[in-house]
């Protein structure tokens, strides 16, 4: 099938994206190495499944763009020490152990072109390493000795536990309202951008305004990221997105595109969309369909128009703070992720 317009030009921009993180990554080089040598350390147990299921999902090639947004944060403010290691530690952990439930929620099959690890070793083993996972994520946060720390990414654990629940009670609804997705990117996504930059901040002794700045940035960084890979479920390819295109539309999820699209549905299209989302009976075809309608009405161009807003937030909130080498790469970051689906 020939590539649209809009998959052309995220194919186009998606190595934009992957510049800024190598940018991000090449500053922080020498702590990121030493992350991933504490979270290795982390996750060693004399139990054998834990340290082989954790290292699947761990070494499965993400980006580690959470901790590089802590390490980069604390860069922002010069930070010296050794507290931000652990904490950007921590925060990948956190986001390991969600995607190990979220896996098992979901009943994944494949996450970056490999078998989950609930595919290999099942869901009860998966959802306990995951737990594993979180225990140790806690004792990192601990050992910083900072409350103020401790209560940001402690917080956030929580919203996203309540951002998966609510995102089960819009799954399928085709009712689900545009203000409703958004709670759920806020609490799934965003709450732990947040938390990530602002703890970099905090353990920089900044100003309280400082802090406030780097935790808007991180929030509405999190929301414009969820929102364009939302949009590239639709219209993207897979590399530029890090999971299979089209995971969304068979899971039923209601994303910002299908909530758009389902909206302005004309009358005998509504059928359609009860049938592929609320009844989960789809058939060949049907996501080119879904994505055809999304395409004229406007609901992939909408979604990125939403993005962009986010992105200039966040670039308003990280002006507020000090300008230097990690400013540059994470507002560099935050203009190339909305850029994928542009």
């Amino acid at each position: 099938m020939a590539a649209t317009a809009s998959e052309t030009i995220a194919a186009k921009r998606a190595p934009e994206f992957l510049s800024a993180v190598d940018r991000l990554r090449a500053l922080t080089q020498d702590d990121l190495e030493a992350v991933n040598r504490e979270i290795l350390r982390r996750l060693d147990s004399p139990v054998k499944m834990i340290p082989e299921l954790a290292g699947h999902l761990i070494n499965a090639g993400g980006k580690r763009l959470r901790p590089m947004l802590t390490l980069g944060s604390a860069g922002v403010f010069s930070y010296r020490g050794d507290d931000h290691v652990k904490l950007a530690a921590a925060v990948e952990l956190i986001h390991g152990a969600t995607l190990l439930h979220d896996d098992v929620v979901d009943g994944s099959a494949l996450r970056r072109g490999a078998s989950t690890a609930n595919i290999i070793w099942g869901n009860k083993e998966s959802v306990l390493v995951g737990d594993f996972i979180f225990s140790r994520a806690f004792e990192l946060m601990v050992e910083a000795k900072n409350l103020a720390v401790l209560r940001a990414l402690s917080h956030a654990s929580g919203v996203i536990a309540e951002g998966e629940v609510l995102q089960l009670t819009t799954q399928k609804n085709i009712a689900a309202t545009f203000e409703t997705y958004l709670n759920v990117v806020r609490a799934k996504t965003a709450a732990l951008f947040a938390a990530a930059t602002e703890v970099g901040a905090m353990i920089s002794d900044c100003s309280d305004a400082a802090e406030d700045a780097m935790r808007r940035f991180g929030d509405h960084f999190g929301v414009a990221y969820q929102l364009i890979d939302d949009a590239l479920d639709y219209s993207g390819f897979e590399y530029a997105l890090g999971k299979t295109v089209g995971d969304d539309f068979r899971e039923g999820k209601m994303t910002a595109p299908v909530v758009f699209a389902v909206a302005r549905a004309r009358e005998e299209e509504k059928p359609f969309w009860r049938r592929v989302i609320t009844e989960g009976r789809q058939e060949k075809g049907d996501f080119e369909k879904a994505r055809e309608l999304m395409e004229r009405d406007g609901a992939l161009e909408d979604t990125i128009d939403c993005a962009r807003s986010y992105t200039q937030k966040a670039l308003d909130a990280l002006s507020e703070a000090p300008q230097n080498d990690f400013t540059q790469a994470l507002a560099d970051l935050v203009e190339t992720s909305t850029a994928r689906g542009a």
